[in-house]
């Protein structure tokens, strides 16, 4: 008989941890939650001042059987489900179940799972945190008002199957909202003209500032091609001289380390990581990889957090290893970033870390997959940066005159790289742009003049990181959220992700126009910020969840009967197509499914039939001379093939285009990589490959 008994969430932490106490304790999983609301019913008591009505989850019997044989057999309990309110309420739900006190001291939590750290928690439990527990409860019953009611709601106006989500709402709020600036957009024209200039067989560029007025620079819009003509004629071509040199020097900061969303934009830019899949992979990453000879180890902290302050030991520890490694003038004596504008409920947690410097990722990528590798080594090269001076320049901004027009140039050049040696930014504030020496009053030899007409941009679409920025901004969800809002309203069909970016559906449009008119405090974006930091005053213990659970529902309550009341039945007309169904003879129409839009039989339940939608790319297949068309494979990754498949095999990742190999003569393929878009020949024999 085991003396002690732990209870984790996850089958692959309890293999961890069990290794590192030994045969005195017998670590087991629940997978997750036990005890939950009623899928088939609101499950919450309106009248009963919202007492939830909590269940055991369907098929989790025999894993509570046998979790309370368990405590039975065992002389003491501990409950180490992950160290956020979800995991407290976790705990709690258990206790419930295995009949625990819970003014005992039983629950112990991991912010980090090395030997030291889970020893350590084991020797100090410490009782629940009922306000952490309430504040979790307070999200669980708000969530399930806004979707068990607006939900109905929604399948009788409009189509079943729909939902609303006090979270997923926002943001598909957020997706529609932007693509309504977009299409009220109006571009608005402008011209540029830069100067190629040298000086001292050194060539460099100038662009036009404005007019120089006695001492003063005035800048100067240039809103038409006349004006910019009229500069030019004005320019004397042979008398472009400095007229101004200022030199400096600008320091480049290091990065904090990272939160969940900070990890999660970062994974998403850098790596293509989809949010899903940075949790999926940081998760295992702080759950324990095999090392081998040093076993099963958690290599980083705890990924669901919103802070970015990290323990003594921690900074310790890269201080010596960043003296040992770069030297001492690299260090920056060991930082803390505390978060200033953070409230202390949110600062439960370590900013995300490396569980152990010694582990650097050259030394264990070989126990790591290629995409446990790519994500250790940006959380590694983050939090060693952090820890790291600021990278230095030296810069030049020359002013250039031709009469009394002004140009300007900018130069910077890295004289100390400090954090840049470890964390690359990968952006434009790092390359460095070389000027030649210059002075006051140094004359200049003009190369060329160029003019060009632009227009006004309209705000980009979302991409997952700049929605997942803009949600955080606004105070709109919480770490644990964004990956599983982003994940629900891609599954509803509200939003499509085309080229990394998201598009409202006509599905999406319909529900957001609806929810935006008859429910203004869940669709606010500023009322949802409010809430959540009504949750985090519950967790402080400063509020009770129920008062904030009542105050939300008495305005709720009030657009929920004026919308039952004054809303017609709306049709959301799907586009026909002129496909026609091969099975029954209907036009199919296009849908949209998670990974985009695909053809559906329009008398489906009678007609099942679907098929994809087939995106000619004008390129014809170097194989059979049949059509090269896009395609999406089962996890919603595009590729290209011929659409004569299966008698032609022919398939590729990359874009093929319609040009020749200068070198061969053979078909290429265009590949577009974070940082530049390229060009191969897809001959390896020949190798041509060239940057765009």
């Amino acid at each position: 008989m085991a003396k002690n008994l732990v209870i984790v969430e996850s089958p692959a932490k309890a293999k961890t941890i069990s290794k590192m106490l030994g045969r005195n304790y017998k670590v087991v999983a629940s997978v997750g939650h036990i005890r939950d609301l009623p899928k088939s019913r609101l499950g919450i008591e309106i009248d009963n001042n919202f007492e939830p009505d909590y269940i055991n989850i369907r098929g989790k019997g025999p894993l509570i059987k046998q979790l309370k044989k368990e405590a039975k057999d065992s002389e003491r309990v501990y409950l180490a489900t992950d160290p956020d309110r979800e995991g407290e309420a976790i705990s709690w739900h258990l206790a419930y179940l295995l009949g625990l006190d819970e003014n005992e001291k039983f629950r112990v939590e991991f912010n980090e799972i090395t030997k030291e750290t889970v020893k350590n928690s084991i020797k100090n439990p410490r009782a629940l945190n009922k306000d952490l527990i309430d504040a979790q409860q307070a999200r669980r019953v708000l969530d399930r008002l806004v979707g068990y009611k607006i939900s109905p709601l929604l399948w009788k106006k409009i189509k079943k199957g729909l939902s609303a989500g006090r979270v997923q709402s926002v943001a598909v709020k957020l997706i529609c909202d932007r693509e309504a600036e977009i299409d009220s957009f109006i571009p608005k024209e402008y011209w540029t003209i830069k100067a190629k200039l040298e000086k001292d067989n050194m060539e460099f560029e100038a662009s036009f500032f404005g007019e120089l007025n006695g001492s003063k620079e005035n800048k100067l819009e240039i809103p038409n091609e006349e004006e910019a003509n009229r500069i030019l004629n004005d320019l004397d071509k042979d008398d472009f001289r400095v007229y101004d040199v200022k030199k400096g020097k600008r320091n480049r900061n290091p990065y904090p380390p990272y939160t969940t969303s900070t990890l999660q934009q970062d994974a998403s830019k850098k790596l293509g990581f989809t949010t899903k899949k940075t949790m999926i992979v940081a998760q295992q990453l702080y759950e324990g990889i095999d090392l081998k000879k040093d076993g099963i180890t958690g290599l980083i902290t705890y990924m669901r957090t919103d802070s970015t302050r990290v323990s003594n030991e921690a900074i310790a520890s890269a201080k010596d290893f960043i003296e040992t490694t770069y030297g001492k003038e690299y260090s920056n004596g060991g930082k803390n970033y505390n978060n200033k504008t953070k409230k202390e409920a949110q600062d439960a947690h370590e900013g995300i870390r490396p569980s152990y410097i010694k582990y650097d990722p050259d030394t264990i990528k070989d126990y790591l997959s290629k995409d446990q590798a790519k994500l250790y080594k940006l959380i590694w090269d983050r939090f060693i940066g952090s820890q790291m001076k600021a990278a230095q320049y030296d810069t030049i901004n020359a002013a250039i005159l031709s009469n009394n027009y002004i140009f300007k140039a900018s130069g910077s050049a890295i004289v100390f790289q400090g954090f840049l040696k470890v964390y690359s930014t990968a952006d434009e504030e790092v390359a460095e742009i070389m000027l030649p020496a210059l002075k006051k009053a140094d004359k200049l030899r003009l190369l060329q003049l160029e003019d060009k007409q632009n227009f006004t941009k309209p705000p980009a679409r979302y991409n997952e990181a700049s929605l997942i920025k803009v949600m955080e901004e606004l105070g709109i969800g919480r770490p644990s959220t964004y990956a599983p809002t982003i994940i629900t309203i891609l599954a509803r069909g509200y939003v499509v992700l085309d080229k990394k970016v998201f598009y409202p559906t006509e599905l999406g449009l319909v529900v957001n126009d609806l929810l935006t008119e008859y429910f203004k405090h869940v669709v606010n974006e500023e009322f949802t910020a409010n809430l959540e930091d009504n949750l985090d005053q519950i967790a402080a213990g400063d509020v009770k969840w129920k008062s904030v659970v009542s105050k939300f529902y008495d305005d709720f309550k009030v657009e929920l009967s004026i919308a039952e009341t004054e809303i017609d039945k709306i049709e959301v007309e799907d586009e026909v197509s002129d496909e026609i169904c091969e099975k029954c003879g209907r036009n199919m129409v296009i849908k949209h499914g998670r990974f985009g839009k695909f053809l559906a039989c329009p008398g489906y339940p009678e007609c099942k039939n679907t098929k994809p939608i087939i995106e000619k790319i004008d390129v014809p297949c170097p194989l059979c001379g049949g059509d090269i068309v896009r395609k999406r494979s089962k996890k919603g990754r595009i590729f290209y093939g011929c659409n004569n498949y299966p008698s032609c095999e022919y398939v590729s990742w990359d874009e093929p285009i319609k040009d020749k190999c200068p070198q061969c003569n053979g078909p290429m393929t265009i590949k577009r990589l974070k940082n530049k878009t390229v060009i191969n020949c897809t001959d390896k024999n020949c190798g041509f490959s060239r940057n765009i």
